[in-house]
């Protein structure tokens, strides 16, 4: 009986899981029929109607790579922010003990966010 509550627990998490990721595929469906939908009508709708699709389409492209840069830019600020965390906190622990340097091992998460800024500024494309 002992090990029924994690098996419930396990069961559960995996169920919800898949519940939301059904529900979420649905919905990037439906989001999908009404965007080429949309586009349809707009094209049927009169002459201007092609270019006007054509600018929709381009904006809703520049509007995803903006969400894009914008997750970059966070990402790179929360991890740099974890690794210098993550460094004082192992100095704090480790700093009567002769162990070495592991508070070193905060510079893996700062230096992961710096190189997603360093992508987001440099390398990455315009979103233009």
């Amino acid at each position: 009986m002992v090990f029924m509550i994690p098996i419930v627990g396990i069961v559960t998490v995996f169920a919800f899981t898949a519940i939301v990721h059904w529900v979420n595929s649905q919905r990037q469906e439906r989001e999908a029929f009404y965007k080429a939908e949309t586009l349809r009508r707009i094209t049927e709708a009169s002459g201007e109607g092609a270019k006007a699709a054509l600018e929709l389409l381009r904006t809703d492209e520049r509007l995803k790579q903006f969400k894009k840069h914008e997750g970059m830019k966070i990402g790179g600020l929360i991890n740099i922010g974890l690794g210098i965390g993550m460094a004082i906190f192992l100095w704090g622990v480790m700093r009567g003990m002769d162990s070495g340097a592991p508070y070193l091992a905060g510079l893996i998460p700062a230096l992961i966010g710096v190189a997603m800024l360093v992508y987001v500024y440099l390398l990455a494309g315009s979103i233009e």
